[in-house]
């Protein structure tokens, strides 16, 4: 495998995995606005405890429950997010890993593996140990 190749598979594999994390912060945004929701109808309750219906109203009618954006909540933001680019991205990425390199990963960080281990050291091994 050419070395030109290697580095745009590894270029893709990077692009690939800030898409992971790309979408690890969607569900973050999405559990924590959800996690925001919740205890802001707690406040809601508190406040019409307090003697506070007009406040305690206004609250749960403007934002309990409010779209994030117009017509989504949060895990609509996510299943979009999902269908409209992370599975394609995901797709892609294998369809080429399965066309140019047999299907493996991490081509460009194998070789690099290779180069900066210590051979014969314990613990610059090249493999995982085999299971019995």
């Amino acid at each position: 495998m050419s070395d030109d190749l290697v580095e745009a598979l590894g270029v893709l594999s990077e692009a690939l995995e800030t898409v992971e994390r790309a979408r690890g912060r969607l569900y973050d945004f999405h559990q924590l606005t959800g996690g925001a929701d919740l205890r802001l109808g707690e406040a809601v309750e508190r406040l019409r405890g307090a003697g506070h219906e007009a406040l305690a109203d206004r609250l749960a009618s403007e934002l309990v429950g409010r779209n994030v954006l117009p017509g989504y909540w949060s895990f609509q933001m996510v299943e979009a997010y999902d269908e409209t680019y992370y599975r394609p991205f995901r797709q892609l990425e294998q369809q080429v890993r399965e066309d140019l390199a047999e299907g493996r990963r991490h081509i460009h960080e194998a070789e690099m593996k290779e180069a900066r281990r210590t051979h014969g050291h314990p613990d610059h091994s090249a493999r995982p140990p085999q299971s019995r």
